[in-house]
């Protein structure tokens, strides 16, 4: 029987923090109020640098040294997110490309701040039903360039990060235990960014309506949230058959403190069981959880035999949850010296890569339309414009 087991586990966040202070001069608001009713103390925020794709690119070449697995070891790239860095292509695309995962396939995932746990679910099974060997899981979100920052009930909880993990087969009985993936669409507009999309495209009328923007119903999103963090969590232990107890570590969606201890009351369950940062990220969407998952590795929190639950709630409305079991050491040891030249030189060859294929694909529309490659697959033989034969 196969298994998906994590491996590898990297993170990305932004240099620049802005502060609770720092949005006092931007919105009517105070450290005070946003520290009694988020948890939240500072956030991270993208330089013109910062996109959801480099972010994504940061942690997954984090996760695969973790991993000591080269790019072209992975078979699928699933990236989560719900501000890509263009409509089309997806920014999986653009991370496997610029990885050098020469022989992955690559897609998105949208389903808010649930992301990573149903990308999560996606890449496992796509391992456990035998179909790939190596999948790259990346949680990653820009979420500040969708914030409204006249808007203090919005603009103070979002931040930008990116977190990954590598999933890899096993023959050992760990990794996923049970998932629970669930939505709600009747709830599409308590979470939504209503302009920019095929139901409403871009206009002048849209961008000075600020309908660009995140819009929310706060207090039906806290309720919700609550609501479906202890109903997912209470049936995907069941399903994994255990019982609240026998959890070691649970680590949410990091939206607000306070629906993570409201949740922790409903469930009979101690904070010092859920693993808690929201108060120096903010809510970073689907990047949320891996995060957090890193840096309670990173404190000790994590070890072998460990049964972790992952929870998420967001935009759709939707919710998910799993149960996984830790299998693999999470000590860090220093890599040789050697490592990072390798590192380096894998980094080159896939710029590399790139650009050489970028540039013959250049040179090879420019002998065509010359005359001297013959028909270029298009039916009038000039362009795309037509239907391909």
């Amino acid at each position: 029987m196969r298994y998906a087991q994590i491996t590898g586990w990297g993170r990305y966040v932004p240099s620049k923090v802005m502060t609770n202070l720092d949005l006092e001069k931007l919105v009517n608001t105070s450290d005070e109020w946003i520290r009694t009713r988020t948890g939240i103390a500072e956030r991270r925020i993208g330089t013109p640098r910062d996109t959801t794709s480099s972010m994504a690119l940061r942690a997954a070449q984090a996760a695969l040294q973790v991993a000591d697995l080269p790019p072209s070891k992975v078979d699928l790239v699933i990236v989560a997110t719900l501000s890509p860095d263009y409509p089309m292509p997806a920014t999986a695309s653009l991370v496997q490309d610029a990885l050098g995962a020469s022989r992955a396939g690559a897609f998105d995932l949208n389903a808010g701040c649930s992301g990573f746990v149903y990308a999560l679910s996606v890449g496992a099974s796509m391992i456990t039903g035998g179909l790939y060997q190596t999948v790259l899981v990346i949680g990653s979100d820009t979420v500040s360039r969708f914030v409204d920052w006249t808007d203090r009930g919005t603009c103070v909880l979002f931040g930008d990060g990116a977190g990954a993990v590598v999933l890899q087969e096993s023959a050992l009985p760990t990794g996923l235990r049970s998932c629970i993936l669930g939505s709600d669409g009747s709830g599409a507009e308590s979470l939504i960014i209503p302009a920019g999309g095929a139901r409403s495209p871009a206009t002048v009328d849209t961008v000075e309506a600020r309908q660009h923007f995140i819009k929310m119903g706060g207090n039906e999103v806290f309720r919700f949230a609550v609501s479906a963090m202890c109903r997912a969590s209470l049936q995907v232990i069941k399903q994994a058959g255990l019982e609240p107890d026998e959890i070691d570590l649970i680590i949410p969606h990091q939206a607000n403190v306070r629906i993570i201890q409201a949740a922790a009351k409903s469930l009979g369950l101690p904070m010092e069981k859920f693993f808690v940062n929201v108060d120096r990220y903010g809510n970073t969407s689907a990047a949320s959880i891996p995060i957090a998952l890193c840096e309670a590795i990173e404190q000790g929190r994590v070890k072998p035999g460990d049964k972790l639950l992952f929870v998420g709630f967001g935009a759709g409305l939707t919710w998910a949850a799993s149960v996984f079991e830790w299998g693999v050491g999470a000590e860090l040891r220093p890599a040789p010296w050697w490592k990072s030249i390798v590192n380096t030189v894998i980094e080159r060859e896939a710029g590399v890569r790139s650009f050489a294929l970028r540039t013959g694909r250049r040179l090879d529309a420019v002998w065509r339309r010359n005359g001297f490659g013959g028909d270029n697959g298009y039916a009038d033989g000039q362009n795309g414009s037509k239907h391909l034969r």
